[in-house]
Order: C-alpha cells, then sequence, then structure tokens
C-alpha cells in the first residue's frame, strides 16, 4: 500500500528530518552541511 500524501498548510512549519541510508552520512564535507544550515538559516526568515 503507498503512503498517504502528508497534509500540508500554508505558513506552518515543518519537521524536517534527513538520513542516509543504514545511518551512512549524507554530507561529503563540513561544508556542505554548513550550507544546508545556512538555507536553511535563510529560508526560514523569509
Amino acid at each position: 500500500m503507498a503512503r498517504l500524501p502528508r497534509l500540508t498548510l500554508p505558513g506552518s512549519p515543518h519537521h524536517v528530518i534527513q538520513r542516509g541510508n543504514n545511518r551512512q552520512a549524507i554530507f561529503a564535507s563540513a561544508a556542505d552541511y554548513q550550507t544546508l544550515l545556512d538555507l536553511l538559516r535563510d529560508n526560514a526568515q523569509k
């Protein structure tokens, strides 16, 4: 059975989880991780 679509409400915060397969690292470097944090911060302010 397919997963049901997630409820998306405009203007509501979302809890985001990012994991690699078998808990492998998802960032190649610390700079990649910092880029994600910067993008999240910039978009959260919008």
